[in-house]
């Protein structure tokens, strides 16, 4: 299905990465793959995923350094020519930023969270804009904290309210030349990312239990639906952001159960 696709995966930081199950998809579909590393401890772990995946395109790539963008596309375009799609995999906060209230942000975690959050899938888009075949696409990934309130998530629920609407905007700019720019809001995940998140334990169990299909979801399943948007089965769909959550974004309130009584409880309640 990906067979003569090439692609570039930024932000991807171990083989229990979102970024890693959307490469696997894609690679086992036939893509060819680039990847990129922000520092050298970051290059020890992604150079054996690339070479997992049979690839020696490994570039450096500070998203806040537009000179690091500039010799990205300049790599891409020297390796492939051109490229078929992005992975844009990236999000920071600073911790201190996730715990407490989150009108205590200060102004410099709150400009760290935009910059590295928001605006590098914008930069990226226009960095590699020149290196995109028309007809491509691009991929960011984001959460429902954005839309909805999330313990903890605090200022990056911001920046991801902020990243889903650029998801938009950069859709239009770029849909004359058929370009598809949509968004996946997958599920809790136990990723590196979600380790600077307090109580994610009782975040995962939470949603187990209240989205509809009763669990959490894979970095496979999130990869098979970042395949699908990546590849030519979604060249109508842009400007979208695609849950894959387990239904859990469709429900307004906690599922419900009947206890041994058959009184109505909290299905939360009842096996916490």
């Amino acid at each position: 299905m990906m067979k003569g696709k090439k692609g570039l995966i930024v932000g991807i930081a171990n083989n229990k990465s979102i970024a890693y199950g959307i490469a696997k998809a894609v690679a086992n579909q036939g893509a060819e793959l680039a990847f990129t590393y922000l520092n050298e401890q970051l290059e020890k772990r992604v150079r054996p995923i690339a070479d997992e995946f049979g690839s020696d395109k490994v570039y450096k790539l500070d998203v806040n350094n537009d000179d690091e963008l500039e010799a990205l596309t300049k790599s891409i375009e020297k390796d492939f020519g051109k490229i078929d799609f992005i992975v844009h995999s990236v999000a920071f906060a600073p911790r201190a930023a996730l715990d407490g209230r989150f009108i205590d942000t200060s102004r410099k975690a709150f400009d760290i969270a935009m910059q590295t959050s928001v605006y590098s899938l914008i930069a990226l888009s226009h960095a590699c804009e020149s290196v995109l075949n028309d007809n491509g696409s691009i991929l960011t990934l984001t959460y429902i904290g954005g839309p909805k309130y999330i313990p903890h998530y605090n200022v990056m629920g911001v920046a991801k309210a902020a990243l889903e609407s650029s998801v938009r905007y950069l859709a239009v700019d770029l849909g004359d030349r058929g370009i598809r720019v949509n968004a996946i809001s997958a599920g809790p995940i136990k990723t590196l990312a979600a380790s600077g998140i307090g109580d994610f334990r009782a975040i995962l169990k939470w949603n187990e239990t209240n989205s509809p299909l009763n669990k959490n979801v894979t970095t496979e399943e999130v990869g098979n639906s970042g395949m699908y948007l990546l590849s030519d089965l979604s060249t109508a769909i842009t400007g979208e952001v695609h849950y894959v959550d387990a239904g859990y974004n469709i429900m307004g309130m906690g599922a419900i159960d009947k206890d041994e009584n058959g009184k109505t409880v909290m299905k939360w309640d009842k096996i916490r």
